[in-house]
């Protein structure tokens, strides 16, 4: 220890620091919060929506989401382990999907599982969550401390015998950026330590073996090299955009027709009161700004599908990441509401043409 150090008070530091795989643990989360809410929802319309207990006792399936809650939240504060992370991970997001599957019950004095705003809650739930991975995927801003932090939690592969040789590099590369740039000698000492352990020849390396995101995602380049050209990919994604804004019109024309003939337009808001989705005025008025709301997007969606078949391909492509964005983040809200979750499908070719953009923009725009 430095004598000058001695008796010196050094300020601690809770600055808040990325954990290593962060946005993969987040993903995991929200793929079993999403399966966990379709397969409870399509689990319960098969079956009649049976009920677990008796003339007294209800065992609602919020409990298991309750359950699999506390396990989440247990299982970190017990064992050290990175695989826990995963396991936790899982349990969280479909603890979370079962639990904010019965949201109409804890918002409606009459306990409603099928009130039409909880599909819209769950939805707007989800899409916090979406936005808050693409926060986490993006890059730390990089600093000896945080560095520091992920080399420390990347040693209990060596702990487990687990470190192969990618790992044994990106740690090797990381206490060496620690020694370079820290501000602290302690920290540079540390990390010339750890260095000299993680170099030295006690150290066994096993082999690198591909994730199955990593052969997924190898195996998708692989495709997209020896199929998916980048005219392949335009008329791909003018297809889907026109597909979707050519639906919208015609369910938009078929409610223009069913205020021409006045027993159509009766029949329609009768379904919807029978349904619980039309009960004030209020409802009825955003009734209509959903169908504005998708006519305005189902035109600029034909105006991006047209502008990408002739090839202004840079603004077609703006276009397109506006309208499918718009459609993902506010009219589905309002469809959801009114359709509820058959329009799951929908929202998924949405965003799966949504990936498609931005990868075309990314892949053949940005060098242009």
């Amino acid at each position: 220890m430095n004598k000058n150090s001695v008796g010196k008070h050094i300020n601690p530091v809770h600055k808040p620091v990325k954990r290593e795989g962060a946005e993969k643990y987040l993903l995991y989360t929200l793929l079993s919060f999403a399966v966990s809410v379709v397969l409870t929802r399509l689990f319960l319309e098969i079956t009649g929506y049976p009920k677990l207990g008796n003339s007294e006792l209800h065992i609602a399936h919020v409990l298991w989401g309750g359950l699999l809650l506390f396990i989440a939240s247990l299982l970190p504060i017990i064992l050290a382990n990175r695989w826990v992370y995963i396991v936790n991970a899982i349990c969280a997001g479909i603890g979370v999907g079962l639990f904010i599957d019965e949201v109409g019950k804890f918002i409606t004095q009459s306990n409603d599982y099928f009130y039409p705003a909880a599909a819209t809650i769950i939805y707007a739930f989800f899409l916090i969550t979406v936005l808050i991975y693409f926060q986490v995927r993006k890059p730390p801003i990089r600093d000896a401390r945080s560095e520091l932090y992920r080399a420390l939690e990347s040693i209990e592969d060596v702990l487990d015998h687990d470190l192969d040789i990618q790992e044994h590099d990106r740690l090797v590369s990381r206490l060496k950026y620690v020694s370079e740039k820290a501000d602290h000698p302690d920290l540079s000492n540390l990390a010339n330590n750890l260095l000299d352990f993680i170099s030295s020849d006690v150290i066994q390396k096993t082999p690198y073996i591909p994730s199955f995101w990593i052969r997924w995602k190898n195996n998708l380049r692989k495709f997209e090299t020896r199929w998916i050209t980048p005219n392949r990919l335009r008329v791909i994604l003018a297809s889907g955009l026109m597909a979707l804004g050519l639906a919208t019109l015609v369910k938009l024309g078929k409610f223009i027709w069913s205020i021409i003939v006045t027993s159509q337009l009766q029949e329609m808001v009768n379904d919807l009161v029978i349904d619980s989705q039309l009960f004030s005025s209020s409802t009825i008025g955003w009734f209509y700004v959903r169908i504005i709301l998708e006519a305005i997007v189902s035109l600029i969606l034909l105006t991006a599908a047209v502008l990408l078949i002739v090839g202004r391909n840079e603004r077609g492509i703006q276009l397109s990441f506006f309208s499918l964005l718009l459609s993902l983040t506010v009219v589905n809200l309002f469809v959801f509401y009114f359709d509820q979750f058959s329009t799951i499908i929908l929202a998924v070719i949405q965003l799966l043409l949504l990936g498609g953009v931005v990868h075309y923009r990314k892949s053949y725009l940005s060098t242009s």
